[in-house]
């Protein structure tokens, strides 16, 4: 299975932009608190300089991980997109057969998935159960507490 994942112009200069405020800011900050630390003495006792390399040891797996995104990422073209199935950066709208309720989602990259937004991961349990239907089908989505199902309303971009 591919590990690409598909961006919109702007997804990927979010990612871009984190990456170097890592790089450029953060990335300094953390070396030079290292450093200062280390000037104080004794680095068996120094908490100060324990704490600052385990920051540096967060970060530099962060960078890591956001630099790996971006080698998997793909730019999409918002107006090629089929609005006739569920796909990749498709808003869709959706109504709880059990309960009536009514969402509207964007399936998006796991990256920039964000709930409060209404962007969900197409690797998510909905998103994953939402691939690929159609206006009208159901959609069975496989949750903690059981099976859900969903009917798709609408489909745009």
């Amino acid at each position: 299975m591919s590990d690409v994942a598909y961006y919109t112009a702007e997804g990927l200069k979010k990612l871009r932009d984190e990456l170097e405020q890592l790089e450029r800011v953060e990335r300094p900050r953390v070396t030079k608190e290292i450093a200062d630390a280390r000037d104080k003495g004794d680095l068996s006792e120094n908490a100060e300089y324990h704490a600052a390399k385990e920051e540096q040891s967060l970060l530099e797996f962060k960078i890591a991980q956001l630099k790996n995104t971006l080698s998997k990422a793909r730019l999409i073209d918002e107006s090629q997109l089929d609005t006739s199935k569920v796909l990749a950066l498709s808003i869709v709208k959706i109504k709880n057969v059990a309960n009536n309720m009514e969402f509207e989602y964007t399936l998006v990259a796991d990256a920039v998935s964000d709930l409060a937004k209404g962007k969900i991961s197409v690797n998510s349990p909905i998103g994953k159960g939402l691939l690929g239907k159609k206006v009208g089908e159901i959609a069975e989505v496989n949750a903690p507490n059981g099976i859900m199902k969903f009917e798709i309303l609408n489909i745009s971009r």
